[in-house]
């Protein structure tokens, strides 16, 4: 199956996960028992922290990888960990614990194969979502709902 396809398909899945349960999520609420995320606002920020449990990480199959540097300084992230809002903002997701995550903006200098090299992000070391972005972002932005 094609990325594409796979994100329109996992997109659906998250939207049915999210509707089998109306009402459970909210931003700046925490989520009704037994619902498969919860949404917290960042302080000082318009982002939301999203809390996955364990049932729903494994349902979207969320996997991660690590943004690295190369010898002259500059961060690369998995190119599969960028995506873009519909203004055009590059972000990735940041999983600073177990089940959270964190949307960063980050500036993309150049892409090379399955790396994009930053200009601006997260530092080296940081996990980022490589599988499930877009069922991230549909969570936190409330698709469905």
């Amino acid at each position: 199956m094609s990325h594409f396809n796979r994100a329109i398909v996992a997109a659906l899945a998250a939207f049915a996960m999210q509707t089998a349960a109306p009402g459970a999520m909210s931003a700046n609420t925490e989520a009704s028992k037994g619902a498969p995320a919860k949404l917290e606002l960042v302080e000082g920020t318009k982002l939301s922290r999203v809390t996955l449990t364990q049932k729903a990480a494994q349902r979207l199959d969320i996997r991660t990888g690590t943004i690295s540097q190369d010898a002259t300084g500059r961060m690369i992230a998995p190119y599969a960990a960028v995506f873009y809002d519909v203004a055009g903002v590059a972000w990735v997701y940041t999983n600073p614990q177990p089940l959270m995550f964190v949307r960063h903006k980050v500036t993309v200098e150049q892409i090379k194969a399955a790396n994009a090299y930053l200009t601006d992000g997260p530092p080296a070391g940081t996990q980022v979502v490589i599988v499930g972005v877009s069922e991230l972002y549909g969570t936190e932005k409330g698709v469905g709902h």
